[in-house]
């Protein structure tokens, strides 16, 4: 959450700076600024969009070399120009931006009082400026550096920062500690990124900062060192983001450009991983641990959000193949209980970002007691990967909407691939099951496709129900949590109340909701639940609620029950998730739309969650 972007070099630092906020808006838009020197600091900030700091800009000096910029998700004080980033201290000799949060703001800002200084906003961000100035001020031989280092080490919390200092006008100093940082080196000139969107246009050259590296940089020279004062040789990675991977490509918004990239990102993720035959699967990052995974007296799937819909995938598809047991937990709720963790078991940490605050903290706690930590990330390089003893890369791509699609169909795949490969290696399903699962994997790009062929039916159903209040979502089995998945889609981008059940609990209790004026919305392919779903829908029409049923082509039965259908293509009950859920994204997709909502930066989210 939040984005940071940095400049260090002989190009005009504001149009660099701009840009990058541009593509990092998607991790906040709460409100945004911008600090510039060419030997003295000026601060540009506003409340609200990017497009808010432009227009307050477009008559303002905007020269310079050096500069930092911030989109802000507050956490710390409302959105306004006060509280928005960069921050300077109280005798503006410090200027910086910040991810993450101070957790001892309060009894340093105390410490601060006492001493003399006065603060102008309600962020723990003035906090840090103001105490990096104060230890500034009070070392011997003068260092921002030396002044950030130091300051660091009264700090409890998360950050990642960017730290200018009047005095030392031809350098910057960044550091990190839970919120992700990354320095793009170029032609004698360094760019500065939360991550590695706003920097590819520039360089493919990254350096990923690690927890307590600070470095310190200036136009010829880049310096890493620990938190300590110790040396680090800094690791330059290639990467591979195309620039047009980060523009809407002819769609109307991102949300849309990644639900119909789905085909590709799913063939993307199990492309080089299914033999050429079709006959078998090679999952190179867990090779090293296939046998404790085969021995795993439990699995654990860790997750938030959308990545824990992908976790409940996974749980249904390990039990029923590969007879292990399993239990999918919010990352958030595991690592603050006491959770028992036996030696062998196994936790999966499924993270788009690979930075998700909660999921990091949860698998540092479980590796510490001795647990066999297994990844499935999207970002090559984040923090998560880092704390893994294995695992897979999801290939889904920069996602940019706030809303995560293509990520939740690639996290199926991926975890979809490992657990058949596991219960190959196992021998708890045979070469003939495991050919058929392989070849239904195979052909889900085709279906999806299919699925997304429906839009302008879904468009025209999605206008019926856009004055809805609530939305009951439905499904069981495998379906269970994309029904879930749905839920959460409609509430992100459209604000309408909505519930994803297991579709046989409806009767203990959600029933009670049921009326003319209530959608609810079955996932009722034909599989081994298709009757008790249909049960569970002639319930719903017993007592007048609205039904908009998920089917299969030429499902005649229930077309003629349901008010409302969407057609998808038969597929194996394993493998469904991944054509069920297309229709519910574009359904909450055109929803939101006619009701006028931002479906690219819904209120009050932020796409990558570095804090708790």
């Amino acid at each position: 959450m939040c984005g940071i972007v940095g400049y260090i070099g002989k190009k005009n630092a504001y149009n660099i700076l701009i840009n990058g906020l541009k593509r990092l808006e998607y991790r906040g838009y709460d409100s945004s600024g911008i600090a510039l020197s060419n030997g003295t600091t000026r601060i540009y900030k506003k409340q609200g969009k990017i497009s808010n700091l432009e227009d307050f800009v477009a008559d303002k000096r905007v020269d310079g070399n050096i500069g930092i910029a911030h989109t802000r998700w507050a956490t710390h004080g409302e959105p306004s120009d006060e509280n928005a980033h960069p921050h300077q201290s109280q005798n503006g000799k410090i200027t910086l931006v910040h991810n993450g949060i101070i957790e001892n703001y309060a009894i340093l800002k105390e410490r601060l009082e006492e001493k003399g200084y006065t603060f102008q906003s309600q962020t723990d961000t003035e906090v840090l400026a103001n105490l990096i100035e104060y230890v500034y001020n009070k070392i011997d031989n003068r260092s921002l550096e030396e002044a950030v280092r130091l300051s660091l080490e009264k700090v409890v919390g998360a950050y990642g920062i960017i730290v200018m200092c009047d005095d030392e006008p031809k350098r910057l100093v960044a550091s990190r500690k839970g919120s992700p940082l990354v320095i793009g080196v170029g032609d004698n000139e360094y760019y500065i990124g939360s991550d590695a969107t706003p920097l590819v246009e520039y360089t493919n050259q990254m350096i990923y900062l690690q927890d307590f590296n600070i470095a310190i940089i200036e136009e010829n020279s880049f310096t890493l060192k620990t938190i300590q004062n110790n040396p680090v040789t800094p690791e330059i990675k290639r990467v591979d983001i195309q620039v047009d991977q980060l523009d809407k490509g002819g769609y109307e918004h991102y949300m849309l450009k990644e639900i119909y990239e789905q085909p590709t990102t799913i063939e993307q993720s199990f492309k080089g991983r299914i033999a050429v035959d079709g006959k078998s699967i090679v999952l190179g990052g867990l090779i090293d641990v296939m046998p404790q995974l085969v021995k795993a007296p439990r699995i654990i799937i860790l997750g938030c959000g959308t990545s824990w819909h992908a976790g409940l995938v996974a749980e249904y598809l390990i039990e029923t193949y590969c007879r292990i047991p399993v239990e999918v937990e919010y990352a958030s709720e595991f690592r603050y209980r006491t959770p028992v963790i036996n030696k062998g078991d196994v936790i999966i940490a499924v993270s788009q970002s690979g930075e998700t605050a909660d999921t990091l903290a949860a698998i540092k706690k479980a590796k510490e007691d001795g647990a066999i930590i297994i990844g499935v990330c999207n970002v090559v390089g984040s923090s998560i990967p880092r704390e893994t003893h294995a695992g897979v890369y999801t290939h889904a791509g920069v996602e940019i909407g706030v809303a995560s699609t293509k990520a939740f169909t690639a996290q199926v795949t991926v975890l979809t691939l490992m657990a058949i490969q596991i219960a190959k290696e196992k021998g708890s399903i045979d070469q003939s099951e495991y050919e058929i699962l392989i070849q239904e994997i195979l052909e889900v790009p085709n279906k999806v496709r299919v699925a997304l062929s429906k839009e302008d039916k879904i468009k025209s159903i999605s206008d019926k129900y856009s004055d809805a209040v609530n939305a009951l979502y439905l499904g069981r089995g495998y379906l269970f949590p994309v029904a879930l998945e749905g839920a959460l889609k409609l509430k992100e981008v459209s604000y309408i109340h909505a519930e994803g059940y297991a579709a046989g609990e409806m009767k203990h209790g959600p029933i009670a909701l049921v009326d003319d004026n209530l959608p609810v919305v079955a996932v009722a392919p034909k599989d081994h639940y298709y009757e008790k779903v249909v049960s569970n829908i002639q319930e719903v029409k017993a007592r007048k609620g609205n039904v908009i049923a998920v089917l299969n082509e030429g499902d005649l039965n229930l077309k003629e029950m349901v008010n409302d259908f969407i057609e998808i293509p038969s597929c194996h009950p394993a493998i469904s998730p991944l054509v069920a859920v297309i229709p519910l994204q574009l359904l909450a997709y055109h929803i939101a739309l006619n009701r006028g909502c931002d479906v690219d930066q819904p209120r009050n989210l932020a796409k990558s969650v570095t804090v708790e």
